[in-house]
């Protein structure tokens, strides 16, 4: 028996004559942590949107605990949380107003269960705040102590971090990770490349369509076309553009202060170098690197 709680197939939806979400196909498994990675506009809110029934399917499929999205879905929901971009609070009322709130909302006012995610969210002492004076570090543990309070098995995770400091995002992650360990499923969408790196296996999404499927490693492995460089070499701009034009050479682009390229196998060191003392630059180190998803989604993109 199959251990996918979301299962998606073929799974379409058309606005008019755009196409947000393009056969996509997929499978989120029970107890892991999915990434659905992809800039925005990409199509992963709705996607996110249609596996919670508030949109329906052009075509195709969407299943989650087995049942149809399009016809079971209340039955789905009562299993569901959902942390959307915006984080849903109601700023004026306090922390524990907020929860208390979510709690009547799925016929859940149990006091023990209120203490137990306000220690969970590591919110105790800021009980008695109103939600738009937080930090939106706060908030956004706020918001998933709302989409938990039901006890859900399967989480909804709808750019979660986007707007969050790089700590904050951080201790967010272990939050996920503490729920993953207690048997929650998470669905997480995201455009930071580097925050996907956390997750067990990773969708990319591009133009509504999925570009790779596959664990982190899995991709880099294997979705990337060849080896990965950092160079750094003077006169800057220039460089890039000699690297550009060079056989092998697969991607090129501006990474801080020096330059990533992405080649073929078969390219080395002093074919970088070589290639860069013809065009009249000065190779100040060339060093091959383990890849990004940020590369693989880029090369795959072919942005």
């Amino acid at each position: 028996m199959s251990d996918a709680v979301v299962r998606i197939q073929e799974l379409t939806k058309c606005f008019g004559d755009f196409t947000a979400v393009d056969r996509v196909s997929f499978e989120v498994r029970r107890g892991e942590v999915f990434g659905y990675l992809g800039p925005n506009g990409s199509g992963k809110t709705t996607t996110i949107r249609m596996l919670l029934g508030l949109l329906r399917p052009t075509s195709g499929q969407a299943m989650v605990f087995g049942q149809d999205v399009t016809r079971q879905v209340e039955a789905i929901r009562s299993r569901v949380g959902y942390m959307s971009q915006k984080f849903a609070l109601y700023h004026e009322l306090t922390v524990d107003e907020n929860l208390r709130f979510y709690a009547g909302v799925y016929s859940n006012p149990d006091s023990k269960r209120l203490h137990a995610v306000i220690d969970q969210a590591g919110l105790r002492g800021l009980e008695e705040l109103q939600a738009g004076k937080l930090p939106i570090g706060w908030r956004q543990r706020l918001a998933l102590a709302t989409a938990i309070i039901h006890r859900p098995t399967l989480l909804f995770l709808d750019e979660p971090t986007s707007g969050v400091d790089p700590v904050a995002r951080r201790a967010f992650w272990d939050l996920i990770y503490n729920l993953a360990d207690e048997g929650v499923t998470s669905l997480v969408t995201t455009h930071y490349m580097d925050e996907a790196e956390y997750c067990g296996r990773v969708g990319i999404i591009h133009h509504g369509r999925i570009l790779a499927l596959g664990t982190p490693s899995e991709l880099k492995r294997k979705a990337l076309p060849g080896a990965a460089w950092d160079i750094y070499a003077q006169p800057h701009l220039e460089a890039l553009t000699v690297l550009t034009e060079m056989p092998g050479v697969l991607q090129t682009g501006l990474a801080g202060n020096h330059l990533r390229a992405i080649t073929k196998e078969s390219v080395q060191p002093r074919d970088i170098r070589n290639a860069l003392a013809q065009g009249g630059m000065q190779a100040i180190d060339v060093k091959r690197i383990e890849p990004t998803l940020e590369d693989v989604f880029l090369t795959l993109a072919g942005v």
